[in-house]
């Protein structure tokens, strides 16, 4: 790390000394010990310039006091069957670790339906995996490897991406202001895996609005992602949808299914959660509720490439109705 990087690392550190209680505490649960880390995670979000990325950790820690974030993870969402629900339409799950430790985390894109259950519910599901890799998983990872592990790895399964993805991208739009404001930089890379069509004509609309820093980390595999991937994780951690070419959706696949609530990393997320709950409310009977954050509102990048995206969408669907409406007519020879 360059001279410049810990000068500004220094005075990052140096101006959040000042910073004051609740603040404090939910800091440490950002960090979890690896304080340096985290400052160069905004640092890097901010492209280095120290007051932008002081006032970005400082906004992040009050929306994380101001909306309890600290204890999202004792709130569990009940009953158990509409977090299954939640879970069947909302495909994410951990597949395992690469080599070098980082935590894989798998999404089916196309398949992600978030029909089930209202937005609020989403979004809690989305932060709690959030908080569950920073506090638990990440720190776990870092203490195996007697080294800072503070990032992961995420493969996004695009088998099923059709064109009413354009109803999904309010709220992705909504995780994604989220993640970029509160948890920036946790993402080491982006493997795009199963890509149809219809999203390279919108990779082609969305990557020159994104920044380099982001574009570099986004990679687009050929096929499934199979022998890629395989050159930095074992066969063991790799999402079932990459197992092989053909293999079907993300929804379904002979190998086991990281996204279903039965597989390991959610039987022990949903525990975890009831457990905390337990802890923190051990005389109150867990009540049923979905639990309200506040939104920021997204920054101009984000705005413009859901207008991006929402634009060739809607070019794809006025020429699919045309498609259809010419298949109809019939043209008689003379």
């Amino acid at each position: 790390m360059g001279i410049v990087s810990q000068e500004a690392i220094l005075e990052l550190q140096a101006l959040l000394d000042s910073v004051e209680e609740p603040l404090n505490i939910t800091f440490q649960n950002v960090h979890q010990g690896f304080k340096a880390e985290t400052l160069v995670r905004f640092l890097k979000a901010r492209e280095w310039n120290v007051a932008k990325a002081h006032k970005m950790l400082v906004d992040c820690l009050h929306w994380r006091v101001q909306n309890t974030i600290d204890d999202i993870l004792a709130k569990p969402i009940v009953p158990t069957e509409l977090y299954g629900a939640v879970r069947d339409s909302q495909l994410i799950g951990m597949s395992g670790y690469s080599r070098e430790g980082l935590p894989v985390f798998a999404i089916g894109v196309g398949l992600s339906t978030f029909d089930k259950a209202s937005v609020h519910y989403y979004v809690q599901s989305h932060i709690q995996i959030n908080e569950y890799r920073d506090r638990v998983i990440l720190p776990s990872a870092s203490k195996n490897h007697g080294r800072p592990i503070t990032t992961c790895i995420k493969v996004l399964d695009m088998t099923g991406l059709k064109l009413s993805a354009l109803s999904k991208i309010k709220l992705l739009t909504i995780i994604s202001t989220i993640d970029d404001l509160n948890y920036p930089e946790k993402t080491n890379t982006y493997y795009i895996v199963n890509a149809p069509y219809i999203f390279s004509a919108c990779w082609k609309v969305v990557k020159p609005l994104l920044q380099e820093r982001t574009r570099k980390k986004i990679q687009v595999l050929p096929g499934c992602g199979r022998d890629e991937l395989l050159k930095i994780m074992d066969i063991a951690s790799l999402p079932h949808f990459c197992r092989k070419d053909g293999s079907g959706s993300s929804r379904n696949s002979e190998n086991e299914n990281c996204f279903s609530l039965d597989h390991p990393f959610h039987q022990q997320l949903y525990n975890y959660i009831k457990q905390q709950s337990l802890i923190t409310e051990p005389a109150q009977p867990i009540k049923q509720g979905s639990f309200h954050v506040d939104v920021p509102e997204p920054a101009a990048e984000e705005t413009e490439i859901a207008k991006s995206l929402e634009s060739e969408l809607q070019k794809f669907e006025k020429g699919n109705m045309l498609s259809k409406s010419t298949d109809g007519i019939k043209i008689d020879d003379d």
